[in-house]
């Protein structure tokens, strides 16, 4: 005989097998307004600071000779053609090179770091060590550039030391040795806070597949920890590098005359003697421009061997 249930337990199985009720449907304008409210902010910001200056100086850069007071003409790309002169070309290479070499000092110095921080160095210590390493933000640029000329003077700390133990002076200061020295130094930490959260979510299964495989811990970094953290090392260095070509403060205070670079060059248009605001933009564009190329290279091809390691792993 079948078991009659009673009606609680019809109502408690009922209620089981009915299925979650939907959400409620907005309408469709809805869907486009919703994003739209809370992108309006933001983007009023960005059109307000940043793509309106940039159309500014899209237009005067196209004013030949352009100076303050003067009526803005656009009447052609000459400025950009004065742009590629083998004057400016030169600057531009210096301003290229000086990037890339500090680029460079930043993930050869900053990867160990970060590395012995995210895996080696026990959890309950790994906040203070970050902290202790970021400190030097907190202060301007501005104070640890002139704290480095300190250092490297002819008369500073490091000569002084050189000279106390019998060793002759170096000539440092105004040099692109101090150039590199001060943009390396103040943009390492950077290099090395982006470094530890790409190196802190490396998935230590695959190390340990590697050694079980028969991989030295050469052939697990290069195969195993490096494909892993590319992303990380390409968000890292564009930082760097964008950065380190655009900083007016260290070339301008550790370089000197020989060590011109486009951000000065920049400033002089615009605040120097020459007062040519439209050559000035013209550099800005390029500047611009390069930066932009190197965000969209980034974005498109940076994260594409995050997950490589993984497959070729798991394939094995």
């Amino acid at each position: 005989m079948p078991v009659k249930k009673s009606p609680l337990q019809l109502d408690v199985t009922s209620s089981q097998d009915a299925e979650p009720p939907l959400p409620p449907k907005h309408p469709r304008w809805w869907n486009w307004l919703e994003p739209t409210i809370f992108l309006t902010p933001a983007g009023i910001w960005l059109i307000l600071l940043l793509v309106l200056p940039t159309l500014i100086i899209f237009e005067l850069s196209l004013v030949p000779g352009f100076r303050p007071g003067n009526i803005v003409n656009p009447s052609g790309v000459d400025n950009y053609i004065q742009v590629f002169q083998p004057l400016y070309m030169g600057v531009m290479g210096r301003s290229l090179f000086l990037a890339s070499a500090s680029t460079i000092i930043c993930l050869l110095l900053g990867f160990p770091v970060a590395y012995w921080i995210a895996l080696l160095t026990p959890q309950r210590w790994r906040t203070l060590l970050l902290l202790g390493f970021v400190l030097p933000l907190w202060t301007s640029s501005l104070l640890r550039s002139y704290a480095w000329i300190t250092i490297l003077r002819p008369t500073g700390v490091l000569n002084s030391l050189l000279n106390s133990i019998g060793l002759p002076s170096l000539q440092i200061h105004n040099s692109s040795t101090a150039v590199l020295i001060g943009l390396s130094y103040n943009l390492l930490p950077y290099m090395v806070l982006i470094l530890y959260a790409s190196l802190e979510r490396l998935d230590r299964r695959l190390l340990e597949a590697a050694a079980d495989l028969g991989a030295n811990p050469a052939e697990t970094f290069w195969k195993v920890t490096v494909p892993q953290t590319l992303p990380g090392i390409a968000a890292g260095s564009l930082l760097v590098f964008i950065t380190a070509i655009g900083d007016f403060i260290a070339p301008e205070l550790l370089g000197g005359a020989s060590s011109m670079t486009i951000a000065r060059l920049i400033y002089n248009q615009f605040l120097g003697a020459t007062q040519n605001w439209g050559f000035g933009s013209a550099l800005s564009m390029v500047l611009v421009l390069a930066v932009s190329i190197a965000i969209a290279l980034l974005i498109k091809y940076g994260g594409n061997n995050s997950n490589s390691v993984t497959s070729t792993v798991r394939q094995k």
